[in-house]
């Protein structure tokens, strides 16, 4: 039976994992339902859906817990999204819209870590839907929460603001997704401390996967994962 490292599990399963995410996320049908529901365009039902976990906060609080946006955007499109409806009813509505893969998924989520990752803990406390595709890619968005906040962590703890966190990563182009108008900052001498980060990221949910899944499990895990995106990614 074919095994993987725990690393070989982190190389070859969280990038897809965060593309599913990000597709399903800023999917034209997520932005048919914010319509749908009321927020009439997708990013205030994105930081209300995304972010409602947290319950009824100050938008700080959200800043805080994405990271990397712009906090000015941030409290404009919450703001919105909570005149719709409430932080927690914005999260329910955002899942509104292949059990082995769950199952390992599963293990997973519920081995993790959460301590100073609020985002995550947040998406692993909501209850799990009973529809079995629904339920599997609810896990696979709390494991891009995981990864997504643990790399928060370890850009912090690099000594890196969002802003260079981001511009050292993916770039301008990015950076401006994310809500940064003015100038950016010539960053280049910082590329090593978002080199630091990667490594203190893949480490830290390398850890997580070598205690709590088998070498064949996680080899297992790798296969279903690229099958998902396989079908999922254009």
């Amino acid at each position: 039976m074919a095994e993987l490292t725990a690393a070989e599990t982190v190389r070859a399963a969280d990038p897809v994992i965060h593309d599913v995410g990000t597709v399903w996320m800023m999917h034209e049908d997520t932005q048919a339902r914010a319509v749908e529901y009321g927020y009439g365009r997708l990013y205030p039902f994105y930081f209300a859906g995304r972010g409602g976990v947290l319950g009824n906060v100050d938008a700080s609080v959200i800043v805080a817990a994405m990271g990397w946006w712009h906090p000015g955007l941030v409290r404009k499109m919450w703001d919105r999204g909570l005149a719709v409806a409430s932080a927690r009813e914005g999260a329910r509505l955002s899942f509104a819209a292949a059990p082995r893969l769950a199952e390992l998924a599963g293990k997973v989520v519920a081995g993790a870590e959460e301590s100073g990752l609020p985002l995550f803990a947040g998406w692993r406390a909501q209850p799990l839907s009973d529809d079995p595709n629904a339920r599997l890619l609810q896990l696979v968005h709390v494991l891009r929460e995981w990864r997504g906040a643990v790399h928060l962590v370890a850009t912090t703890a690099a000594g890196l603001g969002p802003l260079e966190a981001i511009l050292t990563n993916e770039g301008e182009q990015q950076a401006r997704f994310f809500g940064w108008r003015d100038d950016l900052p010539d960053v280049s001498h910082l590329k090593d401390r978002q080199v630091t980060a990667q490594e203190t990221t893949d480490r830290l949910v390398a850890d997580t996967y070598e205690r709590v899944l088998t070498p064949a499990e996680r080899a297992e895990f790798v296969a279903l994962v690229k099958d998902l995106g396989a079908e999922v990614l254009p």
